[in-house]
């Protein structure tokens, strides 16, 4: 790879929107390549995000009770550690900073910015009271700085459309008891609400059979870890057809998957033949497949109930309808059937499948053509499908390509560090830096650390971290300090 001249006398300055796992991932990958890693290119990347903390969906669209997943951060975190990499938080694209702005200040732009809205579930009655996104849900119990701070749980039955790893995130934190939360990073004002929530059922409604879930192993197995909550299947709902039976044979995780569900449905039959008394629990999390939404039903403006058509499989694993409806009584409904990217200013967007237009990471102009020096990664890049490991090979992809046009990027007006910071200031932008959010993380650790050991109706727990939640206290901590320049 030949550095073109002007980089041989300064650093390649590169700008990521996003500073989640997948603009972290590119990060990392700039600074492992190889003509970075042999010393031939020194580059200086600055991570923005809107919001004043790093990690993105990790911190704010993973539920709490995700440890392992959580644990992620700790490899992100000696990501941000590095020397080229800096956090630039609070500071938020179209509105403190443009394209125009990064482009005059950095030689590449990458967008990280994800899929944070829900996508559309166009049937009759998904405007009601009482029908929400899983998205606005997850924001909430993840207590996101911008959204409200209650959230009504009220319905005693409730529904879950979806059978992604997002559905049963939402189902296990509705049926899940308030108690068995606080060992997790969850504020007070979360815990009271989940404390006095009346929900005593959640159904969980999939459109294809058990071999067709979208969720992973380890989702299925926490939905066992709640305490006091009985997981109820339907005989009914257990259909396999030819792919069904080809899947569950080749592909190990399918095969655990159906395992574990046709072992409750097992136990439970055993357990209802035996005359023990059914429920056992107070709450109650139901499982069903091979139904698809058909309309909310409702009753003076709010949900009243939920019209499934019951599906049957086609022999590929695909289902259809069987004009069979089924109507379930229900006071709330949450969809979860995707996330969907939203459109950045300045740039393309395909409105069909919530992405910007790109080849390979190299964002594309109106007529297909690549716009020098600007790229995507993540979920904005290909749509919200796959893990947050998948995010790699994505990031990859992009910053391989990056590397490629080197010597085709558009030479910024005023590269180095010092624009950014001086045009942050003229607009006065109070942004976050990486000892910022240091001080955070440990004051939130602070609090965990003052709460001690909590009595629960589960045992005691020990709180590690409680989170904060409102922007302005987290720039307090933040000390919302100014970046320290690196040396261009």
């Amino acid at each position: 790879m030949t550095i073109p001249a002007h980089l041989t006398d300064r650093k390649l300055h590169v700008a990521i929107v996003g500073a989640g796992p997948a603009g972290i991932y590119a990060a990392d990958l700039i600074t492992k390549s190889q003509p970075v890693a042999s010393g031939e290119l020194d580059v200086a990347i600055d991570l923005f995000d809107e919001l004043p903390t790093p990690f993105g969906l990790i911190r704010y669209g993973v539920s709490p009770d995700h440890p392992r997943i959580k644990g992620i951060i700790t490899a992100l975190h000696k990501v941000m550690d590095k020397e080229q990499i800096r956090f630039v938080g609070n500071v938020s694209f179209g509105r403190d900073v443009t394209l125009a702005d990064l482009q005059e200040r950095y030689d590449a732009v990458v967008f990280a910015t994800g899929a944070q809205k829900d996508a559309d579930l166009n049937i009759p009655g998904i405007d009601l009271e009482g029908s929400h996104g899983a998205a606005d849900f997850v924001s909430w119990y993840d207590a996101h700085p911008d959204v409200p701070r209650t959230w009504d749980l009220s319905a005693r039955e409730v529904a879950v459309i979806g059978n992604g790893n997002v559905a049963l995130d939402v189902a296990r934190i509705l049926s899940k008891h308030a108690d068995q939360l606080l060992e997790t990073e969850i504020p007070e004002h979360l815990y009271a609400q989940l404390q006095g929530s009346a929900v005593t059922d959640v159904h969980v409604f999939g459109r294809r059979g058990p071999a067709q879930v979208k969720f992973t192993p380890l989702e299925l197995r926490e939905l066992s870890h709640s305490k006091d909550v009985d997981i109820v299947l339907y005989p009914e709902d257990f259909e396999f057809d030819a792919a069904s039976d080809e899947a569950i044979k080749t592909n190990n995780q399918v095969k655990t998957m159906v395992s574990t569900l046709t072992n409750w449905l097992v136990e439970q039959e055993e357990r209802e033949e035996s005359g023990e008394e059914t429920p056992r629990a107070s709450r109650r999390l139901h499982l069903h497949f091979l139904q698809s939404p058909v309309e909310i039903l409702g009753e003076d403006g709010r949900v009243a109930g939920l019209r499934m058509e019951r599906q049957e499989l086609d022999g590929t694993g695909n289902a259809r309808g069987t004009g069979e409806l089924v109507d379930y009584p229900l006071q709330a409904v949450y969809r979860a059937v995707g996330y969907f990217g939203s459109a950045l200013e300045g740039l393309e967007y395909d409105g069909a499948r919530g992405v910007v237009p790109n080849a390979g990471g190299r964002v594309l102009d109106r007529e297909g053509a690549p716009v020098p020096g600007v790229y995507t990664t993540g979920w904005i890049k290909r749509g919200p499908v796959g893990l947050i490991g998948h995010t790699k090979g994505d990031a990859q992809e992009t910053v391989t390509h990056l590397l490629e046009d080197l010597a085709a990027l558009p030479v910024p007006a005023a590269p180095g560090t010092a624009p950014i910071e001086e045009l942050l200031a003229e607009r006065g932008v109070r942004y976050t830096d990486w000892a910022g959010w240091l001080a955070l993380d440990e004051h939130e650790r602070g609090l965990g650390a003052a709460a001690g050991t909590v009595e629960t109706r589960f045992g005691p727990v020990e709180r590690e971290r409680i989170k904060v939640v409102e922007r302005d206290a987290m720039l307090e901590h933040a000390a919302a300090a100014v970046l320290e320049p690196v040396e261009s």
